[in-house]
């Protein structure tokens, strides 16, 4: 089981630096924690977002595969309704050329409305086509439509779909699937049993809130206003586009039990103890994290990287 860390670039206006440096910052980060040992470090997809959320996470993977040796390489998720199989294709195995084989392909349906307007693709069957983009792709591989080709034969493809068909979609087309639930757990292995394929070929892997801190409750106060912009953008982005009612505002306050349930910041002994009984009886091969809360301090990020490499790492061994 590899420990990973997640990018989303956000660079929100309170707290905002020049972007050519948060990029080059973002950077020296992977650099450190690929250095430390983490095991993944994977990047994110939103079009839109006022605060800059991570728009190609391809085209930054390919940086951070360049500044990097030992970490697997991985996206979670892009979204491939937003652009053609060729397209998708191509980028990728461009990313695993220049890794050295270190790419881990998160696939997700997308699910706001702005983003497929802005790309003037429909809405309409989101997940059935973010599928057939993945069967598109591997065809285009195996037969070599497009040059070059990625090193990895196969590359690994996961599925990051949140409701019972897409998991299903996950398992009937061979994917890992990209969420830590055993509930949806058992909708992905009835569609690999669907799909004739082994259900010892299940594979999982996904994001827990959890960020690492020495001191959990003098961290949680400095993270909970980058929490609360991180979750309101989310809440936002939800109803966009939609007949959805707006979800209400989050206010920054360190005793909500709202926040609360939403992040967990923990000691590496605490978090130990919880992914272990969140991970029982699942076939985890990633486990992701968040590297930055919404632009949160550069100290707490640092600590977080150092605590998940040297603390945790060795803890879950």
């Amino acid at each position: 089981m590899k420990l990973g860390l997640l990018f989303d670039l956000r660079n929100p206006a309170q707290w905002e630096r020049p972007w050519a440096d948060h990029y080059a910052r973002t950077l020296e980060f992977c650099e450190e924690a690929d250095r430390l040992g983490i095991g993944g470090l994977w990047f994110t997809e939103h079009h839109r977002f006022e605060d800059g959320y991570l728009p190609q996470p391809l085209t930054f993977a390919a940086a951070a595969a360049a500044r990097t040796k030992h970490a697997r390489i991985g996206t979670s998720v892009v979204i491939p309704a937003l652009r053609k199989p060729a397209q998708l294709a191509e980028e990728a195995a461009i990313v695993d050329l220049i890794s050295g084989g270190r790419l881990e392909l998160g696939i997700g349906a997308g699910y706001r409305i702005p983003e497929f307007e802005l790309f003037d693709v429909s809405y309409e069957r989101q997940v059935t086509r973010a599928g057939e983009a993945v069967t598109e792709v591997r065809r285009l591989w195996s037969e070599q439509v497009v040059t070059p080709l990625p090193i990895q034969n196969p590359v690994p493809i996961w599925g990051g779909f949140y409701r019972p068909r897409g998991a299903r979609m996950a398992g009937r087309l061979g994917m890992g699937y990209l969420d830590v639930s055993l509930p949806m757990f058992e909708h992905y292995l009835a569609g690999l049993e669907e799909a004739g394929h082994d259900a010892s070929q299940a594979r999982v892997a996904g994001l827990l809130p959890i960020v690492l801190a020495d001191d959990p409750e003098a961290a949680w106060a400095r993270i909970v206003p980058h929490l609360a912009h991180q979750k309101n953008t989310y809440r936002q982005g939800w109803s966009e586009g939609t007949d959805r009612p707006k979800l209400p505002w989050l206010e920054p306050d360190p005793t909500s039990e709202e926040l609360r349930k939403m992040l967990e910041v923990l000691t590496p002994d605490q978090a130990a103890e919880r992914i272990r009984a969140l991970t029982k009886d699942l076939p985890v091969e990633h486990l992701i994290f968040w590297a930055s809360i919404g632009g949160m301090p550069d100290d707490l990020v640092v600590r977080n990287i150092e605590l998940f490499t040297e603390k945790l790492g060795p803890l879950l061994a």
